[in-house]
């Protein structure tokens, strides 16, 4: 017998002042599903249309039986951001693992760093793909409906989060695939269990889109050789494809029509403003991006100085022009001059070749009254790093859900990044961890972990201060970091250096497949990350890689452009080893007993 039809009003939509319902007609008996068969044997299931139907999109991935719901939500008006407003939360529920919270409130209270973390990896997987002009607020929320304890959630949450995308109304040039790839016995494992990822010397995380297109790259390893890691690449690619055709497939039969964003709710910038800042500023600013002397501050106070009179002088012209509109134009030329500098004239603003390092120093051992410190200067960017040692009892622990979702259940030597205002010249709170502090002290210590003894005799808290900013911040903690455990005695089994590489490049509309141009840059700049295309961070030992991450700022690239990438990181790591080998080279013999 045919269910009866379930009528629900999903959305209310304002056009010309007055509000129409949209009702939907669903049957509970035809569930949209769709499988993933991956090449080792497993199956992912996504599946839509049967809970959360009022968000705009809904998609359950399941994987063994963990299973994650993740909707999305995305508002109709503009909210005159100049940058997509994403906002991506995910919840890991103590129900989810069959636990009752252990606090005194029996409940689930803030956010956990697992959750912190695997909501940046979700974020960095799907923000590529919305169109540069987007800018209504969009949720997407993922809640964790069950674990077993043999797939971990994040990686099927960025899958689940994809679909619930690409089946929605929500304007978003998905989809993307997502896979974990673990090495045991030199064989490369496809989405690992738990109990796999125990004898991986890999966990890398692949996203991709169509025509083999990277979108996102992060992982660590246990001093993995270069050409392992490009095999593991190639591997996560292939398998993402299966995941793309399958949303494709579901978003083909079940999804809803891409809604058409008018004028009002997109930053429209008219090509005659862009075109007469143009001309009023491009000189100046090509006199400001070739003079090699100036810093970083006196080259920002520049072009806002540049800014301020160009938009006067514009306002003779367009008196009734909108300030956000003349701010993102003038903002458009200068990335194009910008780029048009480094692409064509092969000149970056400090002078520095495509693969040139800025100036590094180091020193140790700065105080005696710590255990272990570091300073580390690469060009404007200074780290001091201080390494204190405690009982083992002192051990980090993780709350339960955590550990059942792939977390460490303990840890023994952990990293704690700070990055306070005055590192760029700015006021702010202080005292408050936010999502990036959190994101980049997590991924340097997965670079410096493999090199740390498991079974050391006590427990290590390695701190990261970065004093001034202008370029990846967190490779510079890497290398401080490294450095500093070797000051404080730790037997680390060898240094460890990041850096990170940039990317500009020239292509037609969304077409990143076929790249006009590209150069890859070592070592950026602050102001070449935000006006480029990829920060690829990569860091290791003189022998392997240890940890990786590669966020991509358009529609994917291709593996050739990665490739190249951690080919010239890792000859650049090896340049910056050799520099902080000068200063020290292997651990102390003894511990610093000072503070014991």
């Amino acid at each position: 017998m045919r269910i009866p039809f379930v009528l629900t009003y999903v959305k209310r939509y304002r056009y010309n002042r007055r509000i129409q319902w949209i009702r939907t007609f669903q049957t509970i008996s035809a569930i949209p599903e769709a499988h993933v068969t991956f090449s080792d044997g497993r199956v992912l299931t996504l599946s839509s249309g049967k809970l959360a139907r009022m968000a705009d999109g809904c998609a359950i991935g399941k994987m063994g039986d963990t299973s994650v719901m993740v909707t999305a939500v995305g508002k109709m008006k503009s909210s005159g951001s100049s940058f997509v407003p994403l906002l991506v939360d995910y919840r890991q529920k103590f129900a989810a693992a069959g636990r009752i919270p252990t606090n005194f409130l029996k409940r689930e209270l803030g956010t956990s760093d697992k959750e912190v973390l695997t909501s940046r990896l979700i974020d960095r997987s799907i923000r590529p793909l919305f169109d540069d002009g987007y800018s209504c607020e969009t949720q997407i929320m993922c809640n964790l409906l069950a674990v077993d304890g043999v797939f971990d959630p994040d990686v099927l949450s960025i899958n689940a989060a994809s679909a619930a995308l690409s089946l929605s109304d929500i304007p978003w040039n998905g989809p993307v695939g997502a896979v974990r790839l673990g090495m045991v016995a030199n064989e490369i494992v496809i989405n690992p269990t738990r109990k796999d990822l125990n004898q991986s010397i890999l966990n890398l995380v692949v996203v991709a889109t169509s025509q083999n297109l990277v979108v996102m790259l992060e992982g660590f390893a246990e001093n993995i050789l270069q050409q392992e890691l490009l095999k593991a690449i190639k591997i996560g690619v292939k398998e993402c494809q299966s995941v793309v055709q399958c949303i494709e497939k579901l978003q083909k039969e079940y999804g809803r029509t891409k809604r058409i964003l008018d004028e009002k709710n997109c930053l429209q910038i008219p090509s005659e403003i862009v075109e007469s800042i143009r001309s009023f500023s491009e000189v100046h600013l090509k006199e400001i991006f070739s003079n090699y002397e100036l810093d970083k501050s006196q080259r920002d106070n520049k072009v806002t100085l540049l800014r301020t009179l160009v938009i006067e002088k514009l306002r003779e012209s367009y008196p009734n022009a909108d300030s956000n509109i003349l701010t993102e134009a003038f903002t458009k030329v200068v990335r194009s001059v910008f780029r048009t500098l480094i692409l064509d004239d092969k000149i970056r603003c400090d002078g520095r070749g495509y693969q040139d390092l800025r100036n590094i120093s180091c020193e140790v051992d700065l105080y005696k009254p710590l255990h272990g410190s570091a300073l580390f200067q690469r060009g404007q960017t200074q780290v001091f790093c201080t390494v204190a040692f405690d009982s083992i009892d002192s051990v980090l622990k993780s709350d339960p859900v955590s550990v059942i979702t792939g977390g460490l259940k303990e840890k023994n030597f952990f990293l704690h990044y700070e990055f306070p205002p005055y590192a760029t010249n700015e006021t702010g709170r202080t005292g408050i961890i936010g999502r990036r502090e959190l994101g980049h002290g997590a991924l340097a210590e997965k670079a410096l972990r493999p090199v740390v003894p498991k079974e050391f005799s006590h427990t290590i808290r390695l701190t990261s201060e970065v004093l001034e900013s202008n370029g990846s911040s967190s490779m510079a903690s890497v290398c401080g970091g490294s450095m500093a455990l070797m000051d404080a005695g730790v037997p680390i089994s060898a240094p460890v250096a990041g850096v990170a590489v940039g990317l500009v490049t020239k292509y037609q509309g969304a077409d990143t497949k076929h790249l006009e141009k590209y150069s890859l840059l070592t070592d950026i700049l602050g102001i070449e990350d935000y006006l480029g295309d990829m920060d690829f961070k990569l860091a290791g030992t003189k022998k392997g890689i240890t940890a990786l991450q590669a966020d991509v700022k358009v529609p994917g690239l291709p593996l050739k452009v990665i490739m190249e990438a951690i080919l010239q990181g890792s000859d650049a790591k090896n340049e910056i080893l050799s520099i902080m080998n000068e200063t020290i080279s292997k651990h102390r013999l003894v511990l610093n007993n000072f503070c014991l």
